[in-house]
């Protein structure tokens, strides 16, 4: 475990780096740093630990190696649990051992990532833990939301594509469809702005 091996995964605004100590077979580990750190965080932990599994330290976006969000992008605590679930999906792990340090955000994103995906977290471990942060009134409604939330944005992701050009007269056609409220005139007025002219459509 004292050598370890660079991962990155790609995300709409770069990709977001990590490192990885053990055999990729082994029973898998995702250790996230605390506020303002990053995965260097584990390299004196991580060759203490049992053998056997595998750990995986990612940079949260902004930090380490990893991409910083586009400019004027705010820092969301969610922002973070979609960052974890795009790594765990890239690395095909469906369950796993979530590992966390530090308090603020980051804590409050792994106990959001353990309510709102405990399907695939088979362990917490919570070093310096500040208690869990949710209380349970409302929570199930929240926990409901926020997973859409993450979950449409990620198929979304995974299903982009480049754009279709398509007529002025079809893309009106898919706007109005798309918003059965808006008028043919409110349509065109919207695409006017909202369209752009290429050599193809």
């Amino acid at each position: 475990l004292d050598m370890f091996s660079e991962l990155k995964f790609p995300v709409p605004w770069g990709h977001v780096a990590a490192k990885a100590w053990g055999p990729s077979e082994g029973r898998p580990v995702l250790c996230l740093h605390g506020w303002l750190d990053n995965a260097n965080t584990f390299d004196k932990l991580i060759p203490l630990l049992p053998r056997g599994c595998y750990y995986v330290a990612m940079d949260f976006s902004g930090h380490g190696l990893s991409s910083h969000r586009p400019a004027g992008s705010p820092y969301y605590f969610l922002d973070y649990v979609s960052d974890v679930r795009r790594v765990a999906a890239a690395l095909q792990w469906r369950r796993f051992t979530l590992m966390g340090h530090s308090m603020g955000k980051w804590l409050l994103s792994l106990q959001a990532f353990c309510f709102l995906y405990p399907e695939m977290v088979d362990k917490l471990i919570l070093l310096e833990n500040l208690g869990f942060l949710l209380g349970p009134e409302d929570t199930e409604e929240w926990l409901k939301s926020e997973r859409m939330v993450i979950d449409r944005l990620l198929s979304l992701e995974a299903k982009q594509q480049t754009p279709k050009a398509r007529s002025p007269e079809a893309a009106l056609q898919r706007l109005l469809e798309a918003n059965r409220h808006l008028t043919a005139e409110g349509g065109a007025i919207l695409l006017q702005r909202g369209a752009t002219e290429t050599p193809a459509g």
